[in-house]
């Protein structure tokens, strides 16, 4: 615990009276919205935990299995929450959730990650890799594609709109090997300690969202003109890092539990739909420690940009098939809508390497704007 800085450590005390709150809470006859906070509180910090953890492992090897384990172990918070949602049955919950997850991360943090890196630039413009947000964004727009590709047989009431989860389960499989054809072979370049600057030319990273955070921590280990003499040293020793990484995915899985329990009670009495609970309050919290993250990396100037929804979403459609409510890959017509859209507006604020702040801040804006859409559904 001594490698631990003083905040950590008080960050990290802080987070387990969050968690023991939250458990007195769901058990003991707390009001619903206090019950809810404290579940939220505690997820969050959990989330950031897991992603401490989950960095001092990665730092162990190279940067491409960094990325690889902060974009699975990096997930477990989220993961559980709708595991739990489907299991109770709470289907917009779910979806909304991991949709959440994805525009949050690609409209509203990629987008004051672009305002606060512009505005550190000396002439103004960020600027970043082009390879990588483009397989980012094909990525993306492939999971789009199956989307909308079912959000039309359903519309039109086609013979095939009648077999919604078996196209699901053969599209979650068909984006997993597309996920996987693209990772390995990154994760076989992975170089040894010392040769960071071919993968920092390379331009490539590992994610399984939307989630820029992630890919600034990337960047940062990959290296830059100006930092790049050797790779970053893990300062925790591997017995603390695999046990904090153990305790607080166990705990996740309770506080999950625990959230869902008080969310329905909760968006009662505040009047919220459970939408936009799913969509903002499930996303927001399962990533503030990572988003936080992010825009310190981008006021640094070391800021990557990812864009990546080919592995969580397929993943959990595949695990739904064992629980009680089954998800698919059928949404809302807004939802599909507004996925489409964002591909289409990562593509043109991303995809020649170079953003300017007014960019960053349509981003932002379109993901207020699909907010309070949802606030009213």
């Amino acid at each position: 615990m001594t490698a631990l800085t003083p905040l950590e450590r008080s960050a990290l005390l802080l987070v387990a009276v969050l968690t023991a709150l939250a458990g007195v809470a769901n058990y003991q006859p707390w009001p619903a919205v206090p019950r809810f906070a404290v579940a939220t509180l505690a997820l969050a910090g959990l989330a950031w935990v897991v992603s401490f953890a989950t960095e001092q492992l990665g730092e162990r090897f190279g940067p491409g299995v960094t990325g690889m384990l902060q974009s699975t172990l990096g997930n477990l918070p989220e993961l559980f929450v709708v595991i739990f949602a489907l299991q109770k049955g709470e289907l917009i919950v779910a979806q909304t959730a991991i949709i959440g997850s994805i525009l949050a991360n690609a409209l509203l943090v990629l987008g004051l990650v672009i305002v606060v890196g512009a505005r550190r630039a000396p002439d103004g413009i960020m600027r970043f890799s082009k390879r990588l947000p483009r397989d980012t964004a094909t990525l993306l727009q492939v999971t789009v594609f199956i989307i909308v590709l079912l959000g039309l047989s359903l519309a039109s009431h086609d013979p095939a709109s009648h077999h919604v989860q078996a196209i699901s389960a053969v599209g979650a499989v068909c984006l997993l090997i597309v996920y996987l054809a693209w990772v390995v072979p990154y994760l076989r370049s992975d170089v040894a300690p010392g040769d960071e600057r071919v993968q920092a030319d390379s331009g490539i990273g590992v994610q399984a969202e939307a989630n820029p955070a992630r890919l600034a921590r990337a960047g940062e280990q990959r290296g830059h003109p100006a930092d790049d003499e050797a790779r970053p040293v893990p300062r925790l020793g591997l017995g603390l890092t695999l046990t904090l990484l153990i305790v607080a995915g166990t705990a996740s899985v309770f506080v999950s539990d625990w959230f869902i329990n008080g969310l329905e009670p909760a968006i009662s009495i505040l009047h919220i739909s459970q939408a936009f609970a799913g969509l903002v309050i499930v996303a927001i919290a399962g990533n503030a420690a990572e988003n936080t993250a992010g825009l310190v990396l981008a006021y640094k100037g070391r800021s990557d940009l990812a864009q990546i929804a080919a592995f969580l979403f397929p993943l959990l459609v595949l695990v739904s098939l064992l629980l009680a409510t089954t998800l698919t890959f059928a949404l809302a017509p807004v939802y599909i809508g507004a996925l489409a859209l964002t591909a289409l507006a990562l593509w043109q604020v991303t995809g020649d390497g170079e953003a300017a702040e007014f960019e960053g801040w349509a981003l932002v804006a379109l993901y207020v704007i699909l907010a309070t859409l949802t606030l009213y559904e």
